[in-house]
């Protein structure tokens, strides 16, 4: 059986790219302490040097998760109000996370940069135990719709820094 998996083109490239730049929201899996998945919905954005970043509190499950084990997956692309929703593009980046000390030297313009996609995160940013998580993209996987899935390196994406 031939693989489904198409040769990356530009459209694909093009695809992923207005994903990751249009997103405000991801879906993260992670692996708990105990060993169990878990997923949930956080903020998503782009850091100055374009890399995939969350504001995360420490109080979460999944931030507790995170700091144990850095491996993880984020899902990207929301379904449209009309449509079949699996015919909707969505990207999935396989990553790891750093999460950013708040005495890091990058947090200030990483926060600026963060408010000005994400304003309302502004009653919360400074919270003590509101910190910034990176993400290093080792692959995405897009699925365009029926019939149209590609496997992404991270350059294909513009996330080669």
């Amino acid at each position: 059986m031939p693989s489904p998996i198409r040769p990356t083109d530009d459209a694909a490239r093009a695809t992923a790219r207005a994903l990751l730049t249009e997103a405000r929201i991801a879906a993260l899996g992670v692996l708990t302490p105990e060993g169990t998945p878990l997923v949930t919905r956080i903020a998503f954005g782009l850091a100055p040097s374009g890399q995939p970043v969350s504001l995360v509190s420490s109080l979460s499950a999944h931030t507790a998760a995170l700091a144990e084990r850095p491996a993880c997956s984020l899902l990207v692309g929301e379904a449209g109000p009309r449509g079949d929703p699996l015919n909707q593009p969505r990207l999935t980046l396989r990553a790891t996370a750093r999460l950013l000390p708040r005495a890091h030297p990058d947090h200030a313009e990483i926060a600026a940069h963060y408010l000005r996609s994400h304003p309302k995160a502004k009653l919360y940013i400074g919270f003590a135990d509101f910190r910034f998580a990176l993400f290093t993209v080792s692959r995405g996987h897009l699925n365009g719709g029926f019939g149209k899935a590609f496997d992404l390196a991270p350059a294909d994406m513009g996330l080669d820094a």
